[in-house]
């Protein structure tokens, strides 16, 4: 919980939307070896929920005012790294991305389920009305 030892300035100093950010920008260049065929199907979908985990988790950010809306923006969030590990599977079972990346890449979306889930839960400590 090291979000509580240092002053957050903006959604970028959270390590759970560095973490989306991170694997966002790995799925986009692995995405880039899967075939032409792919263009616009698979790849624009994995490119496409994968980078709506980091910009719910944003636009949440800047409603946190208003707890129901950030609660929902996270809930956005979570929905979108569910999709993003379900077309993580489809690469798999097409051969697109090896047994090991997948089992990588799949961990790392539960680690970033389990941080939006704290933020679910500790809202309040997000939330605070500006004076």
């Amino acid at each position: 919980m090291g979000e509580k030892t240092k002053k957050i300035r903006s959604v970028r100093d959270l390590e759970v939307y560095k973490k989306a950010f991170n694997t966002a920008m790995e799925i986009f260049e692995i995405s880039k070896g899967f075939p032409a065929e792919e263009k616009y199907s698979l790849i624009d979908q994995i490119r496409r929920s994968s980078r709506s985990v980091c910009a719910n988790l944003a636009e949440g950010w800047r409603k946190r005012r208003y707890k129901p809306m950030f609660i929902s923006k996270l809930s956005d969030s979570i929905s979108e790294a569910a999709e993003t590990q379900t077309w993580l599977e489809f690469s798999l079972a097409c051969g697109y991305i090896s047994k090991e990346k997948f089992e990588e890449l799949d961990q790392r979306y539960e680690h970033i389920f389990a941080m939006l889930h704290t933020m679910e839960h500790k809202a309040d400590s997000f939330c605070k009305k500006s004076s």
